[in-house]
């Protein structure tokens, strides 16, 4: 389990968060981008990490939102982990609107991340949907120069408690190279299962990304 151990503060969503060291406060900050389609549960991640977090040790979760509770620009829920010897390790979680309209803010919210969870919801009937939001997710990457393959990397598929859910190899074929290429977890966001397990997944690529580029 991701040990969170206090509170960090606020910061701009425009912000550079690319691996930022901070050398004289002994602080290491990572940017983890949960990315979608609509109403896929990017959302109900981040809530359901804040609820579980103790009430000291974590910081606001900003959301902003339409009536149909879509997320118009994003959350934002900052952690902290005694992860690296020495080092306070941050981690800033944000979601991403999954509506296509909202596509620049998508493009803002993913601007120097760390590491990224496309969150998939199961349900058969948003298989296309799903597609596309890992299709726009490669474009918005590579106008910045990333490329989603060489980057800390997990794919959460969501909304397994419901019944009219694809199967794991159909959602592989689909949308994980038709392998087991890139990390997956089983989830119910809403039921709180695999959130965590989520989150610790894509915390330890992300550490991993980083000890490996940082020691070479």
């Amino acid at each position: 389990m991701l040990v969170i151990v206090t509170a960090s503060s606020s910061c701009d969503i425009g912000q550079s968060f690319m691996a930022l060291v901070n050398y004289a406060k002994k602080e290491i900050q990572f940017k983890i981008v949960y990315y979608g389609c609509g109403l896929c549960g990017k959302t109900t991640n981040l809530q359901l990490i804040h609820e579980r977090a103790p009430s000291k040790s974590k910081g606001n979760l900003t959301s902003l939102a339409t009536s149909q509770d879509r997320t118009l620009f994003f959350d934002f829920l900052p952690l902290q982990t005694t992860a690296i010897e020495g080092f306070v390790t941050k981690f800033q979680m944000y979601t991403v609107p999954g509506q296509v309209k909202y596509n620049s803010t998508r493009r803002l919210v993913l601007r120097n991340c760390d590491g990224v969870v496309f969150c998939v919801d199961s349900q058969f009937e948003k298989m296309a949907e799903n597609t596309e939001s890992l299709e726009n997710l490669r474009e918005n990457l590579k106008l910045q120069k990333d490329e989603l393959d060489e980057m800390p990397y997990v794919i959460q598929y969501n909304k397994r408690d419901l019944l009219n859910v694809a199967p794991q190899e159909y959602i592989d074929y689909l949308l994980n190279n038709g392998s087991s290429k890139i990390p997956t977890f089983m989830a119910s966001a809403k039921l709180g299962d695999g959130v965590l397990e989520t989150l610790n997944g894509v915390a330890k690529l992300v550490l991993q990304d980083f000890i490996q580029k940082y020691n070479s």
